[in-house]
């Protein structure tokens, strides 16, 4: 099934082969492409120092551990607003300037979270590096959704897996040092965006819209427009939520079914590499197939090692699928929606944001159902929203399908 079906027309003479862009500036250049894989990392370095460096926030600020707890939170409603923000100056400022501040803005955030006197003064940085991190997320996100023609979706995934790599690296920096120097991990974090910035003139100042492969034949009509928007939403929040929660929960889940601690932690760490590992894998072999056909198996593959890891003997095995299949369905799924809703300019900013509002819902959420059923059904739990991302694909794959004339 390609990625790309094609409405069957004559060309005319002039028109560009199939599967190539429209516009003759790349969006990016080859060392602008590299500073982007930089910057994720260092997102995702930053989304993982938080945790790790709550035993020395507890004692140095004399925080509760919910208290303690906080600082990641507020990072996640600084994303959410900066996604947002940005998007409402997409296409009205310039590529370079929305990512420079947004690089500045997570740099300052980073190095105010690591020199904050009072706790409050540490969780409005983190707020201000949240804020960044959504810029740097959506903006990065968008452009390379539309930048590569039909290797979007590959590009995608390889940037998204940077920032799996940064998820691994930041814990163990913090580590390697000790949560006692939590600052300098943060001052060093701050100090490694500002070259990033030079790297900014590489990047096309106003990009194209999203064009070239474009298919009328998967455009969705525009009465179901609103009805796709949701189910993308739905499929991204659910998504997320079990992201989050297969890393929360694992480890409880695998000491709760007779697993020693240091096993359920290596456990959950081969899940978090998995999923890196996952989205480099995805890359070539979305050149060849398509989003929905990717995201298909994803859902059903996730699903069955969801139920595999209710078997105490398969457990950790299973959870390093479920890392495995759900890695390619975020950054899969944006080319997938830029194409089915050219006309909503906005979509590709809510599914971000409603993602992020995804990782910060699932843990009470999970948190409630786990009260009323024990830890036992984790896994139980979490195939069943599994299926319901399931029964959303199947969805958009009709929804977004017409046939061609």
């Amino acid at each position: 099934m390609s990625d790309h079906p094609t409405a069957q027309r004559a060309p005319a003479a002039t028109s560009p082969p199939p599967n190539t862009t429209l516009h003759t500036a790349p969006v990016f250049t080859t060392p602008a492409v590299a500073a982007s894989c930089a910057g994720f990392v260092l997102i995702g370095a930053l989304q993982a120092l938080y945790g790790p460096a709550i035993p020395a926030l507890r004692q140095e600020f004399g925080l509760s551990p919910s208290t303690a707890g906080l600082g990641l939170s507020a990072h996640f409603v600084g994303g959410v607003a900066g996604v947002l923000l940005f998007d409402r100056r997409y296409g009205r400022t310039s590529n370079r300037r929305i990512l420079a501040s947004s690089y500045l803005l997570m740099a300052a955030g980073a190095a105010g979270f690591a020199l904050a006197p009072n706790w409050p003064l540490a969780l409005l940085a983190a707020l201000l590096a949240g804020l960044g991190f959504g810029g740097i997320d959506y903006g990065l996100n968008q452009l390379f959704s539309i930048g590569f023609g039909h290797r979007s979706t590959a590009m995608l995934n390889i940037l998204n897996a940077h920032f799996g790599i940064g998820a691994i690296l930041g814990p163990a920096l913090i580590g390697a040092v000790g949560a006692e120097h939590y600052p300098a991990v943060f001052l060093i974090f701050a100090l490694a965006n500002l070259p990033l910035l030079l790297c900014l003139r590489g990047v096309r100042d106003h990009a194209p819209p999203p064009s070239g492969d474009r298919p009328s034949t998967s455009t969705p009509l525009r009465r179901s427009l609103t009805s796709v928007l949701t189910v993308f939403v739905t499929l991204y929040v659910l998504h997320v939520g079990i992201e989050a929660g297969v890393g929360g929960w694992e480890p409880t889940h695998l000491e709760t079914i007779g697993y020693g601690a240091g096993a359920a932690a290596t456990a959950t760490s081969v899940y978090w590499l998995m999923m890196t590992v996952g989205r480099f894998l995805v890359a070539p072999i979305a050149l060849r197939f398509s989003a929905q056909a990717i995201i298909t198996v994803s859902c059903a593959g996730m699903t069955a090692c969801l139920l595999l890891a209710a078997v105490p003997d398969l457990a950790p095995y299973a959870y390093a699928g479920v890392g495995l299949f759900i890695a390619p369905i975020f950054p899969t799924g944006l080319p997938w929606l830029n194409r089915t809703t050219p006309q909503a300019r906005r979509a590709g900013a809510l599914v971000i944001a409603a993602s992020m509002a995804g990782g910060v819902a699932a843990g009470p959420a999970l948190g409630k159902a786990i009260e009323w059923s024990g830890v036992r059904t984790v896994p139980l739990l979490l195939a069943a929203v599994s299926t319901t991302c399931l029964a959303a694909t199947l969805w958009l794959i009709r929804a977004t399908h017409t046939k061609t004339p």
